[in-house]
């Protein structure tokens, strides 16, 4: 397929706009959209989480593909802290235009809304999906001086000895298996919130906490020093890690372990309709090039994220059992 010229991109989206506004190009008053070319200035992703991981990674190899293709700046800023709370909250209060999107784990747009009896924004006013970028099978790793093999084997020792967890942030994935798991086996796990996935894993090296979940590669960068996987989450092996069975082929049929997050890319409500549809497209025709194809190799990731219309569908259908297990857990942040 021949892609349109550039300056084509901009009319379509000016022209889509409007019709999705209902607002008539020959009528007399003109939106701002008829006014201005979109883009015309730098789009800026906050990244809810520093440096340095999955979230990160995939925000500035999407955000190259789009500056390439739209022909003005993308610029990442992370803005991690409280839960993502921090990031999500300065998306929230932007303008609707186009030039600010925010990535944050699933979770933090989800389930925050329970955790939190308070929030700054409203996720279901205030917000908008573009699309979801999968994270893959996340990784069960514990500190190899432990002498398990399995989840239930971890579990029973578990029950002897004081154990914490790492999670990358308050109600992240993590923070909920390991509230799971002290509810169904009766263990005393504590959760240890962390700014991110990087210090959170070496503090698994070290033996400061006895296990993790998180990202392929992330934990890949210590498997050497200390940390080995006894499970994945999700329905299916980690391309990485064929040996390692997933938490529901040792027995865990809790829904949590069988559910896939993902980071999803989301925009401020009320963002022309004609931009969203095409930052997920962009994303989606990031997802075919040879570029994505390593990222998703480095980091165990098989799926790939869907259009706008595809996005919404599994939104509407997979938010209410993330919600619904936050409620159920009954884990409350503030």
């Amino acid at each position: 397929m021949t892609m349109k010229p550039f300056s084509d991109r901009r009319s379509f989206l000016q022209t889509a706009a409007l019709a999705a506004t209902g607002v008539a190009t020959s009528g007399p008053l003109v939106s701002a959209w008829a006014q201005t070319k979109w883009p015309a200035k730098p789009i800026r992703i906050i990244v809810a989480f520093p440096p340095g991981g999955l979230t990160d990674a995939l925000a500035r190899s999407y955000g190259d593909h789009l500056a390439a293709k739209l022909g003005v700046p993308v610029v990442i800023d992370n803005k991690p802290g409280a839960g993502a709370i921090i990031g999500i909250d300065a998306a929230a209060k932007s303008p609707a235009d186009g030039y600010t999107l925010v990535m944050s784990t699933s979770g933090t747009f989800w389930q925050n809304r329970i955790l939190y009896s308070k929030l700054p924004y409203n996720l279901d006013k205030d917000l908008t999906p573009v699309t979801v970028f999968p994270s893959g099978p996340l990784v069960v790793g514990i500190n190899d001086k432990i002498p398990a093999n399995n989840m239930a084997e971890f579990v029973a020792w578990a029950k002897k000895n004081p154990v914490s967890m790492g999670t990358y942030a308050p109600g992240s994935y993590p923070h909920m298996v390991a509230d799971q798991t002290n509810r169904v086996h009766g263990t005393k796990i504590q959760s240890v919130h962390y700014r991110g996935e990087a210090p959170m894993w070496l503090d698994v090296a070290s033996g400061q906490s006895q296990i993790a979940v998180g990202s392929y590669l992330a934990f890949n960068a210590v498997a050497s020093r200390g940390v080995r996987p006894i499970g994945v989450t999700g329905s299916y092996r980690s391309p990485k890690l064929p040996n390692v069975p997933t938490l529901m082929e040792q027995g865990d049929t809790a829904k949590l372990v069988t559910l896939e997050g993902g980071l999803p890319l989301v925009a401020p409500a009320g963002t022309p309709e004609a931009v969203l549809k095409l930052l997920a497209d962009e994303a989606v025709a990031w997802s075919n090039t040879d570029k994505a194809a390593k990222l998703r190799e480095t980091f165990a990731i098989p799926n790939k994220p869907k259009n706008l219309a595809g996005t919404r569908k599994d939104w509407e259908g997979e938010v209410p059992v993330w919600i619904k297990l936050a409620v159920d857990l009954g884990i409350k942040l503030d």
